[in-house]
């Protein structure tokens, strides 16, 4: 039996990735990180550490402590909480005056470098949820018309565009013209944003980035994106094939069919 650490952020993620790992037979051992995970996670986990997101040293501790040497990042954190008055520990002030810049990615690899310093060793976000990674098709709803299969693939273009960039993973297009790019705030603010600007009927397209780090920042949808796209009338939302994990697949298709937005996985 292996000890398994998950490091926790908020959403249904981190608590699908907990089953998972306990049906494989291993030990979940939780780090979760205060300001985001939910309390209920503590349920699922055969150790639980509630850890404030700046205490870097606290993070690495916990998990030697209890003797996990490989450790799985789930749940979104909000990139805007190194803005926030989250006090860092010292080891977390030199991680953060080290970097270079402030984008996602130059974050996480630093963090991920770090850990490797003490013998942990991240592994792909979506390890134990292959099974829930988007299949090329169809996936919900009616069939798009000629001029809404352009938006999705010029949003596509767009999307991979400012990916590369780190900027975000998401965009929201009407008629060939670009309503809103996701940069911080996260996929649903740039959701609400493009409502606010461009009204209903638009197409939602999110992707991977290229050459993404399966370490961490995996796409994802979920229950909470589909409310997102029916209260913000959105048409239709297109998803990057094989890279992008639908959180409870069998829920997102019922109730997209339900309020009818079309997802398509490409």
């Amino acid at each position: 039996m292996n000890k398994i650490g998950l490091i926790a952020g908020n959403g249904r993620f981190p608590f699908l990735v907990a089953q998972e790992i306990k049906k494989s037979g291993d030990e979940v051992i939780c780090v979760a990180l205060k300001e985001e995970a939910d309390r209920e996670l503590e349920k699922f986990c055969d150790k639980y550490y509630e850890v404030s997101l700046g205490k870097f040293q606290k993070i690495v501790d916990s998990l030697k402590d209890a003797g996990a040497n490989t450790a799985v990042m789930a749940g979104q954190v909000k990139h805007v909480k190194i803005y926030s008055a989250i006090i860092p520990d010292f080891r977390a002030i030199k991680i953060l005056s080290s970097l270079v810049n402030k984008k996602t990615d130059t974050i996480l690899k630093t963090v991920a470098d770090e850990f490797e310093k003490d013998g942990i060793k991240l592994m792909p976000s979506h390890l134990y949820l292959t099974s829930l990674l988007a299949k090329k098709g169809l996936l919900v709803g009616k069939k798009l018309s000629s001029s809404e299969q352009k938006d999705v693939d010029f949003g596509f273009k767009i999307a991979k565009g400012i990916s590369s960039f780190d900027i975000g993973q998401t965009v929201v297009v009407k008629d060939r013209s670009v309503l809103a790019v996701e940069s911080v705030e996260g996929t649903d603010e740039c959701i609400k944003r493009a409502y606010a600007l461009g009204g209903d009927g638009a197409i939602a397209v999110k992707v991977a980035k290229p050459n993404q780090d399966f370490r961490f920042d995996v796409p994802v949808i979920g229950t909470r994106t589909v409310n997102t796209l029916k209260e913000n009338k959105i048409r239709a939302m297109a998803i990057e094939a094989d890279v992008t994990l639908i959180l409870d697949k069998d829920e997102v298709i019922k109730e997209a069919k339900d309020i009818g937005v079309t997802i398509i996985s490409v």
